[in-house]
């Protein structure tokens, strides 16, 4: 496949088309990878997250439902002192 480098703003850009994305399953915004590989003068782009393959679609679904759901909660939790600082607990009842 054939795609043309052009310029967009102060930046140089390739198109990466849809179909390749969802076969490794990337999206806009997915955080990247960028490596020269002098040796076979080519530049490799891939995803920083390892995608794990026991991980299926509802699994990935239930995750989702989960993180909005209890998304403030998960939030203040984040934001409490960890253990070692306070004795303090917080309840998720589901």
């Amino acid at each position: 496949m054939v795609q043309k480098v052009f310029k967009t703003g102060n930046s140089i850009v390739v198109s990466i088309p849809k179909e390749l994305l969802e076969q490794i399953r990337m999206t806009e915004g997915t955080d990247v990878s960028v490596e020269l590989d002098r040796q076979n003068a080519q530049i490799v782009i891939r995803p920083t997250m390892p995608i794990v393959a026991e991980v299926d679609e509802k699994f990935a679904h239930q995750l989702d439902q989960f993180i909005n759901q209890y998304r403030s909660a998960l939030e203040k939790l984040a934001e409490r002192p960890s253990s070692s600082q306070s004795r303090s607990c917080l309840s998720i009842h589901v």
